[in-house]
């Protein structure tokens, strides 16, 4: 039987052993430089659905406790080499050990590990994954957190030393962020990710002792797999989320949280076999600076996949043209022969996991598992065949993955442990010295951090031009900036709107109606921060609360969204100043937030030191290079967020032309509940929230009454929106809803937990006609693509005929597109109330702003889950 193509022969008996411990044979080859390595591995069985199939195993599921586990360590990279199981007295029963790491001194082995299941226990009484470290040269075993109420806190997986003895690892404590929720006036959770399927895990960072347990990430998703480059940085596995874009590509951050930035992969989630999605997963860095990952699919039933390198000192992206085009250039398969990675025929087997090895070599430490299927008439297991006929259905056996020796240049495979059917060996490293990586230190508030900044828990977000878009000025940037050129009103770009994403409970915290969240869960729930106005050169230079997931959006003068809806969630440390050049398209592949792949400014700033921009206040002296936004903070001081839409103009010389006019846009001005705290329509900070739900601050505007009375107090008008959009006219006749769009606050026909308002804005929905004082919804006959009319035909595709003999028509109801677009700008109903408009002057200039800015963060029905009705 011909079991490995492309591999000496010498390994087939091994590779094609069914079980059993590893042979002498496997020593023929034996390397005198890699067999003085320790190894250790994950032996544990496969597990087993009920019906007998194989569980699949998840990446979106990194809390999945698979019972059956055992952690074991060779003293020598060898077949031979003497087994040890170091966890066999720690547990009773069956329990779960992954995700090894090793010190640079290579003395120390750190990974997770969970306790068996309790039985009958709920899911909340079970037990957590903890961190523990093996060491090597005194053999003790230890949790690194002792307290096992602390260790209980949250499920911690995916260790990593840093340069100083800490650790950085991934976990649901979401320290930070429970706590930050008792400042909302909630009680602390875990939030959930946002398909709302289990808690986020995000990266903490603890010392070697398991004190001082600190959130560096705010991901509103998944953050996993961290590992410390050589540079310093932590590179991990992030999934981007919002919206339900559903990325899961690589990022890089600073041991303190700051300098979050997309590394690499962002636009390549489809570089699996034939463009299927395939993920990036377990990263490791080569000693070249290339990246070792197993290209899988996200979720599947071969646990594996193909080993390809990244280049990501290079390249931020798989192909050299945008949206998959062009030639593979940032990663490539180091495997011999074809391997697939969505759960196919894999002519050279699949690959689990892959260390490197970092001695010179071209040697890694692999789990690997042959190409097997199951032979229908014998149902024997045998190697894969060479070629399939292209209509031939196989069976693929379970996996038997063992650990290998694999040298990615030579092509060779050496033995090291062969397992029997229905184990597998899940991953394994090598316990040898490596370069110990850059110490990066936490910055110092007052040395090199603003200690005021420090102290409000802010940082700063400096923009040099929001129209600067991927290094083209898109506009005309100075002259834009001169006052003498353009005016305020010419200015597309009128402030920053800085809105965080609501944590969302489980269930045991919160029962709510899923309802709640509108017509669109993906949007999830959102809080808005607050304003900043864009500088005439379109430099923003603004605090913004640290440590939560934020998003930004580019507004104008009414509040409405001008470029696309920002996708992922930024962060900010406290005292950490976050500069970018400008704005990216949704398809842009510059990585977001990546210094050292961020094109040249558009935008110089000011041509020279010691004198004003162009035309603009003589007093305002700026430096070369300067930003106006950043001229303001030198001599005014930073910039708070607000409430208030609200812009004066602090730059045109009265030399030139008089100032432009203020905008004032307040929620003080509305007649209905403002969505904010009464303290915050005086006084602004960092702690306001503006919170808004439809039924409290969007019906409660078409309920308004807006009667119009003269002199004598005679209505002499009425605007009141429900008056002519409703169903029943003021004396109770039946009617159709001006504009076919009914505002009443009944319950709505699509979901009873809405108003029909709601799903009449935001839903399309069926044109409605009066037949016989009863609302229907209007039926036309249907036409097909080519103009000809559709008739009812029977099974065999004959028309059916009524009592006349007359085919019958096949009638469809007529759609009417919601009001609100895709954005508050691109919506028709806006211009209702514009100058000419039909409505113009119905709605005060603070009511639209309102409702384009809920409309623009994602239409909620709700912006908080504690306001929601249970469900």
């Amino acid at each position: 039987m011909k079991c490995l193509r492309a591999l000496p022969l010498l390994l087939l008996v091994t590779a094609c052993s069914g079980g059993g411990s590893s042979s002498d044979d496997g020593d023929q080859a034996e390397d005198p430089v890699v067999q003085d390595y320790p190894v250790a591995f994950v032996r544990r069985q496969l597990s087993i659905e009920d019906d007998g199939s194989l569980q699949a195993d998840d990446i979106y599921e990194p809390g999945e406790f698979f019972a059956g586990a055992e952690l074991i360590l060779k003293d020598r990279a060898t077949a031979s080499a003497a087994e040890t199981v170091i966890t066999v007295d720690i547990f009773d029963g069956d329990y779960d050990v992954k995700d090894l790491n090793t010190s640079a001194d290579g003395s120390q082995l750190i990974f997770a590990m969970r306790a068996p299941e309790i039985e009958d226990a709920d899911d909340d009484e079970q037990p957590t994954w903890n961190i523990w470290v093996y060491d090597k040269e005194t053999e003790e075993l230890t949790r690194i957190i002792e307290s096992d109420l602390t260790a209980e806190e949250g499920q911690d997986i995916a260790p990593a030393f840093l340069p100083d003895g800490r650790i950085v690892f991934s976990s649901t404590r979401q320290r930070r962020s429970r706590a930050l929720l008792l400042d909302d006036d909630k009680p602390q959770f875990s939030a959930l990710t946002e398909n709302r399927e289990e808690p986020a895990f995000v990266l903490h960072v603890m010392e070697a002792d398991g004190t001082d347990i600190t959130q560096i990430s705010f991901n509103q998703s998944h953050d996993l797999n961290p590992i410390v480059l050589s540079d310093g940085r932590i590179l991990f596995n992030r999934w981007d989320n919002a919206a339900g874009i559903d990325k899961l590509s690589l990022y890089t951050v600073n041991p303190d949280g700051s300098d979050l930035a997309v590394y690499y992969g962002y636009h390549s989630q489809n570089t699996g076999t034939e463009d299927t999605e395939a993920a990036f997963n377990r990263p490791h860095e080569m000693p070249d600076g290339r990246l070792l990952v197993t290209l899988r699919s996200p979720s599947g039933l071969t646990y594996g996949g193909d080993l390809i390198t990244i280049d990501g000192i290079v390249y931020n992206e798989a192909y050299s043209e945008p949206e998959q085009s062009g030639e593979m250039v940032g990663q490539a398969s180091i495997t011999v022969g074809e391997v697939t990675t969505d759960d196919t025929i894999s002519p050279h087997g699949t690959f689990a996991s892959a260390w490197p090895f970092h001695d010179g070599t071209s040697r890694l430490l692999v789990t690997w598992s042959e190409c097997r299927i199951v032979n229908e008439e014998t149902e024997l297991l045998e190697t894969c065949p060479d070629t399939l006929a292209e209509d031939e259905e196989v069976q693929l056996a379970d996996p038997l993955y063992g650990l290998w020796i694999y040298d990615y240049i030579a092509g060779t495979q050496l033995p090291i442990v062969v397992v029997e059917e229905g184990e597998m060996i899940s991953e394994g490293v090598t316990l040898e010295p490596r370069t110990e990586p850059t110490y990066i230190p936490d910055p110092i508030a007052g040395v090199d951090v603003d200690a005021d900044l420090v102290e409000e828990s802010v940082g700063i977000l400096d923009i040099r031009s929001v129209y600067d878009f991927d290094g083209e000025d898109i506009v005309g940037i100075e002259t834009l900036a001169d006052p003498a050129q353009t005016t305020a009103d010419l200015r597309p770009a009128r402030f920053l709107r800085v809105s965080k994403a609501v944590a969302i409970p489980d269930d045991d915290v919160l029962d709510f109606d899923g309802a709640a969240f509108g017509r669109n869960g993906n949007q999830g729930m959102r809080e808005i921060l607050g304003y900043t106005p864009i500088q005439p050169d379109g430099s923003v230079r603004v605090k913004i609360p640290a440590d939560m997931p934020l998003a930004i959006s580019i507004v104008d003068a009414d509040g409405k969204r001008i470029f696309d809806a920002h996708n992922n969630w930024l962060q900010l440390q406290a005292g950490e100043v976050r500069s970018c050049n400008g704005c990216h398209t949704s398809d842009s592949e510059i990585p977001h937030g990546r210094t050292d792949m961020q094109l040249d400014s558009a935008w110089d700033g000011a041509p020279t030191s010691s004198a004003p921009f162009a035309n603009t206040e003589p007093a305002l002296l700026a430096e070369m290079g300067e930003t106006m936004a950043q001229l303001l903070a030198r001599y005014i001081g930073e910039a708070e967020l607000e409430g208030d839409l609200h812009f004066t103009d602090l730059w045109t010389d009265l030399a030139v032309r008089t100032k432009d006019d203020e905008i004032l846009l307040s929620y003080g001005d509305l007649s209905t509940d403002a969505p904010v705290d009464s303290t915050c329509l005086t006084e602004w900070d960092t702690n306001c929230r503006i919170v808004i739900h439809y039924e409290q601050h969007i019906q409660t505007l078409w309920d308004l009454s807006r009667e119009v009375l003269d002199s004598t107090g005679a209505v002499i008008d009425d605007y009141t929106c429900t008056g002519c959009h409703s169903p029943v006219d003021a004396a109770g006749a039946t009617r159709i809803p001006d504009g076919q769009l009914d505002l009443t606050n009944s319950a709505s026909s699509v979901n009873d937990a809405w108003f029909t308002s709601y799903s009449e804005l935001v839903v399309n929905r069926s044109q409605l006609e009066l037949v016989n004082g009863v609302l229907t919804p209007r039926l036309v006959q249907e036409y097909d693509d080519d103009g000809n009319p559709v008739y009812e035909v029977d099974e065999n595709g004959e028309l059916v005929l009524d009592s006349n003999g007359d085919p019958i028509p096949v009638m469809v109801t007529v759609n009417i597109s919601s009001p609100l677009a895709s954005s508050a700008l691109e919506s028709s109903f806006f211009s209702l109330f514009e100058n000419g408009g039909a409505h113009q002057g119905y709605l005060e200039d603070a009511e639209l702003r309102l409702i384009a800015e809920w409309f623009d963060i994602g239409a909620q029905y709700y912006n908080d889950p504690f306001a929601a009705p249970a469900d």
